[in-house]
Formats: C-alpha cells, structure tokens, sequence
C-alpha cells in the first residue's frame, strides 16, 4: 500500500468519525471493554473466553464492511443497536453469564433480533427495487409480509444453530429447564389417544435428584421462537405504515438500511 493511499484511508476515517459521533464514540467505548475483558483472559488461559472476545470484536466490524464493500448504508441508530445487541449478546450474556443472572436476557435478546431483521426485511425489499427515493414499489401489506417472514426465517435458522451446538459440541445453547406437570398420552392408563396430565415431585438422574422434570431446550426454544414473532410483528406494522406514508417517518428511516449511489452516499441523502 503506497503512502498516499495509507493517507487517503486516514483522512476517509477521519470524515467518517466528524460525521457519525456518536456511532464512532460507541464503537470506541465497547471495543476497549471486549480488549480489557479479553487481557485477563489471555493470561489466565481461558481460550474459549479469548474466542468470544475475538469473535465480537469481528461482528463490530460487520457494519463498517457492509457499508464500503456492499455499497449499503446503514444508518447508525440501526448501527449502534446492532453492535449494542453483539455486545448483550456474547460479553455480557455469555462471558459474563447474563443468560443465567437475568432469566428474561435472552427473552429481550431474541425480541430485538426479530424486530430489527423485520427491518433488514424491508431494506432488502427496498434495496432490490432500487429507485431513488422510497422505492417500495410493491404493496405495504407484501412489503409488511415480506419482511415479517425473513425475520421469522433468520429465528427458526438460528434455532436450527442452537440445536446443532448442542447436538454435536455438547453445549447448551437451548437452555434446560425444571418444570414439575408433564401432558402426554403415554401416561393414559386406558392407552387411548387423550394427553394425561401428571405431576412430576422429583427425578433422579446418576444420584442427582431435581425437583422436577428436566425439560431438555424445547420451552426455551418455542418462547425464543415467540419473542422474535413479537419483534417481528411489532416492526412488520410499523413498517406497513411507513410504506403506506411514503417513508414520512424519521424513525422507522432510521432503522432501514439503503443502496448508496455511486459516490458511496446514500440515495435518500443526496436529493
């Protein structure tokens, strides 16, 4: 890389933090807390931590390259909360077990995940339109659809995700729980085809008894896959009015990512 290139690339980086304050302070504050956290656990040999941190560190980064190599703009309210749900997600839900501190973490995780793929629904609707200003040329309620069943699509592959860690590396993503009735047409004394509802006191598995009966992933799984319904729904309304108003609102704008224009602005801003 020559010298004048190295400086063109500083000053672009420059233009670009003068520009959006507030996402480059964000990204600043939650890359030194990934690296702070990440030192100790260098040294204390903790390698499955270290991978975590590295990984977050990479996802912060997705943003940025969506923006200079797939020529997207993402506005930065979606960007800060973006990096903010990476952050919940792998510092503080994994690392610092937040998944297990706060039992409604993930619940609140999988909500937003499902409202904001809703939005990146629509963007790609939007995005393959490609005219110049607002260019959803199909109906609201097909952009609304649309962008209701890529978010759902994003849940259920995740879920697939979560199965197959637990299958195949033996960990727990999709998190067991005690749970103390259990229905199912096993427990019919008469063998006929009617769920019968039991009470489980206790079970004992290897000498370890539990106060229930072990529920291996399926409630957490059915209640994630709820939540990103809600986010999704939630968003998929807002976004048909959007649509049905030409895009007059500030907020739901700022959560649709947009092509940019050959000179890398976006369309919406340079008219």
């Amino acid at each position: 890389m020559s010298k004048e290139h190295r400086k063109e690339k500083r000053n672009e980086l420059k233009n670009y933090v003068k520009q959006h304050k507030v996402v480059s302070t964000v990204y600043l504050i939650l890359r030194l807390i990934v690296i702070v956290i990440m030192i100790p656990e260098i040294f204390n040999r903790n390698y499955n931590n270290v991978f975590l941190c590295v990984l977050t560190l990479v996802l912060f980064m997705i943003p940025s390259f969506v923006e200079r190599k797939i020529k997207i703009d993402v506005p930065d309210l979606l960007e800060i909360i973006i990096i903010l749900f990476i952050f919940a997600a792998e510092i503080l839900g994994e690392l610092r077990e937040y998944y297990l501190t706060f039992p409604y973490w993930d619940t609140m995780l999988h909500t937003t995940n499902g409202f904001l793929c809703a939005a990146i629904g629509f963007a790609l609707i939007d995005i393959l339109n490609g005219s110049e200003r607002v260019s959803f040329n199909v109906s609201p309620i097909f952009a609304a659809v649309c962008a209701f069943c890529f978010s759902m699509t994003i849940g259920v592959l995740w879920e697939f995700f979560e199965y197959f860690m637990d299958v195949v590396f033996h960990t727990d993503m999709q998190k067991d729980e005690i749970i103390n009735t259990v229905s199912s047409v096993l427990f019919n004394p008469e063998g006929r085809n009617i769920a019968t509802t039991i009470t489980v006191d206790s079970i004992t598995l290897n000498g370890m008894t539990f106060d229930g009966y072990i529920d291996i992933g399926l409630r957490d799984t059915m209640m994630d896959m709820f939540v990103n319904f809600i986010g999704a729904v939630v968003f998929s309304i807002i976004g048909f009015f959007y649509v049905r108003k030409r895009g007059k609102s500030k907020f739901v704008e700022g959560l649709i990512p947009r092509k940019k224009n050959d000179n890398g602005q976006d369309k919406t801003k340079t008219e």
